[in-house]
């Protein structure tokens, strides 16, 4: 290998680090999954934890990353050894966190890493993270909060203004009985749960046994375990794994009754507004009918980093949160990129009764 080339290959490994740490401090879990190799592993032994390949270091990345109030993570240069197209390294970490259910601390750690050159470039394939020290002590500090904004003139007009809170952060159980309180008043009903393990419950006690059941593309339902509840096992009448043995060439007109009118659809939504609305976004625009009014009874989980204030704030969620997310997954995953073609938005439920939606006080999918 010329010097050249060393250089090169030292200056993307060294990106391809800084690339880890800003994925995880933007909360983008699938640009961090595809910094890995197919097949490459996350190991961390204190949690413990090991997610091995791009699926479980993205599911397991979500898992984590709902339970954040706030987290900082700072690395410093480390040692690179190249050796053709592997190298070996380690990255030196400091970190600052606090959980929502007020676990907190400080910490220092080592990166043990595996790099290798793929034809897009340097990836991951092992990153071993080693605890060094660790504090967890109360943190004096906090992240910054921005009140809703109002037509009220500040008391300091001249202060300089919190940044504005992050779509994936979870709002308070203030905002989440506004939006409940809002939700019933047009029709839905509307419930505020703990979390994905109770809202995996309450599926099961609402949606009963033997009826038939389409699940929407959504990392709200994988994540909490309840798209497995209804595909898999004999439960229900599941319409996906039936749609998914049916040729799509020939079996379009199958496909699309099969979808439009089960007796119940279970998904989630990209918003729910203050005021009380839903909006979906699909890019075929297949599951939307369901939502619609096709379904006998609709059941939405949602969590609480997607309640917004209003429609317009929902749209831009849409666009600026939920689209680059899905795109990066879907090119991870599928190698084509995603794309809102489809927008549903329901204000009321004429049927009061048949749409249930669960909030959940933690934060879960995008």
């Amino acid at each position: 290998m010329n010097d050249f080339q060393a250089v090169a290959d030292r200056v993307e490994i060294e990106a391809l680090r800084g690339d880890f740490t800003d994925a995880a401090m933007m909360r983008d879990r699938p640009r961090l999954a595809s910094l890995f190799t197919e097949d490459g592993a996350l190991r961390m032994p204190h949690i413990p934890a090991e997610q091995v390949g791009r699926e479980e270091i993205l599911a397991g990345g979500e898992r984590l990353q709902s339970q954040w109030d706030f987290f900082v993570q700072t690395t410093h240069p480390g040692t690179i050894l190249l050796d053709g197209d592997t190298a070996t390294g380690r990255a030196y970490i400091q970190e600052l966190a606090r959980t929502l259910d007020g676990r907190q601390g400080l910490n220092y750690a080592v990166y043990h890493d595996r790099y290798q050159r793929t034809a897009e470039g340097w990836k991951f394939a092992e990153r071993v993270y080693e605890v060094r020290y660790l504090d967890t002590s109360p943190l004096a500090g906090s992240a910054p909060r921005t009140a809703r904004r109002s037509g009220a003139v500040p008391a300091d007009a001249t202060a300089t203004p919190a940044p504005a809170a992050s779509f994936a952060d979870p709002v308070s159980g203030e905002r989440l009985e506004r939006a409940a309180a809002a939700l019933r008043a047009n029709g839905f009903g509307a419930e505020i749960l703990d979390d994905a393990a109770a809202a995996r419950i309450r599926v099961k006690e609402l949606v009963p046994e033997g009826a038939s059941v389409l699940t929407g593309a959504s990392e709200t339902l994988r994540l909490s375990g309840i798209d497995e509840d209804i595909n898999t096992g004999d439960r229900y009448d599941a319409i996906r794994p039936r749609v998914l043995t049916i040729d799509r060439a020939t079996g379009a007109d199958e496909i699309r009754k099969l979808v439009t009118g089960p007796d119940f659809v279970v998904n989630s939504v990209a918003a729910v507004t203050e005021t009380g609305s839903l909006v979906l976004a699909s890019g075929s625009g297949s599951q939307l009918p369901a939502n619609a009014g096709g379904a006998g009874r609709a059941v939405w989980i949602v969590g609480a980093q997607k309640v917004v204030p209003d429609l317009s704030t929902a749209l831009r969620r849409v666009e600026e949160h939920a689209l680059p997310l899905e795109n990066a997954r879907a090119q991870a995953v599928y190698g084509m990129p995603s794309a809102v073609n489809r927008l549903l938005i329901l204000n009321a439920e004429p049927r009061p009764g048949r749409g249930t939606v669960l909030l959940l006080r933690e934060a879960i999918g995008y």
